[in-house]
């Protein structure tokens, strides 16, 4: 799954596969972009963590990995 928590004191753990597909390392910084995705719950229903995996699963290898 691909789907970071936060911890009790605010970080998150960006998974492996996220880390090697984006060639992250320590050190690296990244932005997230929250204005542009503003909203886009509510019009989808407000969906669950293995609704939203499903999706990712889809675009990713072309079909829900957990179907």
């Amino acid at each position: 799954m691909n789907i970071a928590r936060v911890s009790a004191n605010g970080q998150i753990t960006v998974p492996v596969e996220i880390r090697r597909l984006l060639k992250l390392k320590e050190g690296d910084k990244v932005l997230f972009l929250q204005k542009a995705f503003a909203g886009v719950a509510a019009e989808l229903g407000n969906p669950t963590e293995e609704e939203i995996q499903s999706w990712v699963d889809e675009a990713r290898y072309g079909k829900a990995e957990n179907a």
